[in-house]
């Protein structure tokens, strides 16, 4: 069992996902604002061992933390929930976090459906080495819409940098070989934990109408 399923791994077992400083909050209710952050910016710690074609999705993603950590900040008692910081905010007309949360809820989820993919096909027993597939499903299914012309097509020319599947393993493995399983079983457990909060969020933005 992994740090993601309340169990802390062995030394053998351990997995870039079991080491993380945070993960994501419980999402059956309401959702911890401090929580959340911390398991946001693990995810960008997450992201950068996987090399340059994550750039722009870090980049973005470390701003949008930095925009809902700075309302999160000004009143930590009353934003202890992240939903209702953001109903808060909406009263006052500034969507400033909201922007924010709606940009870092769309690369969260981009994470979760390449993680998925990545499982589905090892499940499989396929095993795909070449990736590129899957990053390019991944953002067509949640980036994709909300990109201009030219994210679009740095995308493309990034996406041609995606470790094939040893290499991302052997990274996300703490740099150690045949750990497939310890390495997928961890990703299924961090995905599903993350993917959580994203329904949560789609389905707030939407009883709202903050999807915009």
């Amino acid at each position: 069992m992994s740090v993601a399923n309340g169990a802390i791994p062995s030394e053998e077992t351990k997995t870039v996902f079991s080491i993380l400083p945070a993960q994501f909050p419980n999402a059956d209710e309401k959702i911890k604002t401090k929580e959340f952050l911390e398991a946001s910016s693990a995810a960008v710690t997450l992201v950068e061992t996987f090399g340059k074609v994550f750039s722009p999705v870090i980049y973005d993603m470390s701003g949008n933390i930095k925009k809902i950590t700075n309302k999160y900040e000004e009143d930590i008692e009353k934003h202890e929930y992240l939903e209702e910081m953001i109903l808060k905010e909406k009263d006052t007309g500034k969507l400033i976090a909201t922007d924010a949360l709606l940009w870092l809820r769309r690369a969260l989820h981009f994470l979760c459906s390449f993680f998925q993919s990545v499982v589905d096909d090892t499940l499989s027993e396929r095993c795909s080495q070449d990736l590129t597939p899957f990053i390019k499903s991944a953002y067509s299914e949640t980036l994709e819409p909300h990109h201009g012309w030219l994210g679009t097509q740095l995308f493309n020319v990034l996406s041609r940098f995606i470790p094939n599947r040893t290499n991302l393993i052997y990274t996300l493995a703490l740099e150690r070989y045949n750990q497939d399983t310890y390495v997928i079983r961890d990703m299924q457990a961090y995905t599903a934990k993350m993917m959580d909060c994203v329904r949560r969020l789609i389905q707030f933005y939407k009883d709202h109408n903050l999807e915009s």
